[in-house]
């Protein structure tokens, strides 16, 4: 069965999520600044709710939650503990629920954070950052009921096999529960299914195959066979990623992702097995619905004679 995943933000459902910046949280004064947090947090975990609903009344199984959920959250001047903002306690309890609605209705939630986390680097303050902004991320997951918290491999800063040997070390030197909810997704420019599954298997870390990032950098392994491999590295229910270009496959630049998706995009054979597939296209939820719709005709019986 073919799990269809949103992707943070919506289209056209009056479902926001705030955010806020650094530089205008500098200008409040401390306890203003604190109640201006806690009134985005909470607002965030309501959206966050609705958003959830909104999943699971219209058959979509998985939500991604925009790493901002809880702004500026590990900002090395502005940022907070949410026990310590006004009604710390309810935000969280707030989120507990989204947590619980998300489990009770068996909608999948995940995280995808920003591109700045990255343990391959050979900078160690990069590195501990990273792995700083990891550790939010996995606190919320507990809230939530999140089982993903998803990156790229990083940079190859000239030698790839060196990054990848480091990359392999900062995800064995992680806290437990932040490794238990790691997946590694190959990319449109650096690193391969190929280049990442070495590390899945030494570390015990999924891969999160994106076929549309495989098809702009492709590593000589058909993707039947990297469906295969990927699906292998699992002790759960694989997350995958489907796109499709903006300008077709013979455009320059296929990276652009589209509106919707082309049905040709999404790779039949997928649908042998139980799979999460976020789906990462402009029209959001639109497009989550259109796929589904397109998708559901697979599994049609044909019609008998007579009928």
């Amino acid at each position: 069965m073919i799990r269809l995943g949103l992707c943070c933000l919506f289209r056209t459902e009056p479902i926001r999520f705030r955010r806020t910046t650094a530089t205008y949280a500098a200008k409040l004064p401390p306890e203003r600044r604190a109640e201006r947090m806690a009134e985005i947090c909470l607002h965030n975990a309501r959206s966050l709710l609705a958003a959830l609903t909104f999943c699971y009344h219209n058959g979509i199984g998985a939500f991604r939650i925009n790493s901002q959920i809880l702004p500026l959250k590990t900002h090395p001047e502005a940022g907070y503990a949410v026990e310590d903002l006004p009604g710390g306690k309810d935000i969280i309890a707030a989120f507990k629920q989204c947590g619980a609605y998300a489990r009770r209705h068996n909608v999948r939630t995940s995280f995808h954070p920003d591109q700045f986390i990255v343990l391959s680097s050979p900078r160690q303050d990069v590195v501990t950052r990273s792995v700083g902004e990891l550790c939010y991320h996995a606190q919320v997951a507990s809230w939530v009921n999140a089982d993903v918290i998803n990156i790229h491999g990083g940079g190859a800063y000239g030698d790839k096999t060196a990054a990848l040997q480091r990359l392999a070390a900062a995800v064995g030197r992680l806290p437990t529960d932040v490794r238990s909810l790691l997946t590694l997704e190959n990319d449109d420019r650096i690193y391969t299914p190929r280049d990442l599954l070495g590390v899945c298997r030494e570390t015990g870390v999924p891969l999160v195959y994106d076929v549309h990032h495989h098809r702009c950098l492709p590593d000589g392994i058909a993707v039947e066979k990297t469906t295969r491999l990927a699906a292998a590295t699992w002790n759960r229910e694989p997350l995958f990623h489907v796109s499709s270009p903006l300008w077709g496959w013979k455009n320059d630049n296929p990276r652009n992702h589209h509106d919707f998706i082309d049905p040709d995009d999404f790779p039949p054979c997928w649908l042998d097995y139980d799979l999460t597939v976020d789906v990462e296209a402009k029209a959001k939820e639109l497009a989550v619905l259109r796929l589904k719709k397109q998708l559901e005709s697979c599994f049609r019986p044909a019609p008998q004679a007579g009928e």
